[in-house]
């Protein structure tokens, strides 16, 4: 599926919860609707991560010079890469739960 194809779908979704109160009335459907939106946050989240990590590799050579900020930088970029994984690993469980609910 595209990416163009899945904001269609998400939009309608959308559209069909404004007008509906399927949401509240329907687990199915509330779980099938928490578990698109679990598994978008997870890809942001990989994604966030390939980009701190990205950003990691580029500051450690400077950092082997003993550039003192940049190793700064580096501390922050690790706490924030773990504070990800540990909320990647969450949604991750939450999603399980969601697909076990569904199955």
């Amino acid at each position: 599926m595209t990416d163009m194809e899945k904001k269609i779908i998400v939009r309608l979704c959308a559209k069909i919860l404004l007008e509906t109160d399927l949401y509240d009335t329907d687990i199915e459907v509330r779980n099938l609707i928490d578990w698109i939106c679990v598994s978008e946050q997870i890809k942001t989240n990989n994604n966030e991560i390939r980009k701190l990590t990205g950003e990691y590799k580029q500051i450690e050579p400077k950092c082997r010079e003993g550039v003192r900020e940049e190793l700064e930088r580096m501390k922050e970029l690790c706490k924030e890469r773990d504070r990800l994984y540990e909320k990647q690993n969450n949604l991750r469980g939450k999603r399980q739960e969601i697909e076990r609910v569904l199955e």
